[in-house]
């Protein structure tokens, strides 16, 4: 696990759609946020919160990188109406360094049976239904959220305790001009 103040080493993350986006960025927080699988009701949610209020969150010199532990094929049915850049992890490489793993504790709140409720009610397709049932993924899987400096060092973190469980919009926009 990370903590506030550790340093995470540079690279450079490839998108969905095959652009490159640095981590740490050169100037400006990266919202670094670990999400559970493709078509998940919650993260579904969760991103078009974080997508209608995309223009604050860059405004406060925030780059938003959501990184999902599906393939980007599978992502790509889901993502791609989102404004900001999404990196598919299908090996968990970047949860297991980043300290972000499965837990039972993932499904068995009474958080995430609401959450999943909203979620399905915003469903409107076959498609989006079956994503969000997720026959094939990984439903234990939890979120984590990372604040992180151009320097590379860890602004503030968050390991979700449960699926519905991440910083809201105003947890991060509080954060990010603290």
């Amino acid at each position: 696990m990370l903590n506030a103040g550790d340093k995470v080493k540079a690279r450079t993350l490839t998108t969905t759609e095959g652009a490159a986006v640095a981590l740490p960025a050169a100037n400006g927080l990266v919202h670094l946020q670990f999400r559970r699988f493709a078509g998940c009701p919650i993260c579904s949610l969760h991103m078009h919160e974080v997508a209608s209020r995309h223009s604050e969150i860059s405004k406060a010199g925030v780059t938003e990188v959501v990184v999902f532990h599906s393939s980007a094929d599978r992502l790509r049915r889901y993502v791609a109406d989102l404004p900001f850049a999404v990196v598919a992890d299908p090996d968990r490489k970047l949860y297991n360094e980043f300290g972000v793993h499965n837990s039972i504790r993932g499904v068995l709140n009474r958080n995430v049976a609401s959450a999943v409720g909203r979620g399905m009610r915003q469903t409107r397709s076959a498609r989006a239904l079956a994503g969000a049932l997720g026959p094939t993924e990984n439903h234990l899987g939890m979120p984590a959220d990372f604040l992180i400096a151009p320097d590379g060092a860890v602004v503030a973190c968050k390991y979700g305790e449960h699926a519905d469980d991440q910083w809201s919009v105003d947890e991060l926009l509080r954060l990010a001009t603290a």
